[in-house]
């Protein structure tokens, strides 16, 4: 009797309402509800806002923003090439492609969403704008930065790639 198709009809100042026992449920509740007290209504208010929010349904329907296990590797990948964009042009070397088309690659592969493509694009300028604000010339600790720097995005790209299969 309580399945889906079944009706209740309410009569009130001469309209008759076709309600299903959901529909009708509901109005019962609702006028209950109108009826408490302010400070019962709110606490009411506030305890459905809660249990909405926490419910399996709702954290179904949310987009999942989870970062991958290699996020930080590659954020920092973005910072050390945006480190030698700037200092291996400065030290006299015509790399190519350059560290930024490597870094467009690395958006085109890894930034699905515009959030994350602002993190790596930070990142990389944050890189770029450490050694520019230093450097004018390249030095020798320029050109030790820039081995060493290399030497950690060889590191990153081998363990995002024989850990993660990225």
């Amino acid at each position: 009797m309580c399945g889906k198709h079944s009706s209740i009809n309410i009569t009130s100042n001469i309209r008759v309402f076709n309600l299903s026992v959901n529909d009708a449920f509901l109005l019962r509740i609702s006028s209950t509800v109108l009826m408490m007290p302010p400070m019962r209504f709110a606490i009411f208010l506030l305890l459905a806002v809660c249990l909405a929010t926490n419910s399996p349904a709702s954290h179904a329907q949310t987009p999942q923003t989870e970062e991958p296990p290699y996020e930080q590797q590659l954020l920092r990948l973005s910072e050390v090439m945006g480190a030698l964009h700037f200092l291996r042009p400065l030290c006299g070397s015509n790399d190519a492609p350059s560290w930024r088309q490597n870094m467009e690659a690395l958006l085109l592969a890894e930034a699905r969403t515009e959030n994350r493509r602002r993190k790596f694009i930070e990142r990389f300028n944050q890189g770029y704008r450490g050694f520019s604000a230093v450097y004018r010339v390249c030095t020798s600790t320029a050109r030790t930065a820039m081995e060493q720097y290399i030497a950690e995005g060889e590191t990153l790209i081998t363990t995002v790639t024989s850990r993660y299969g990225r």
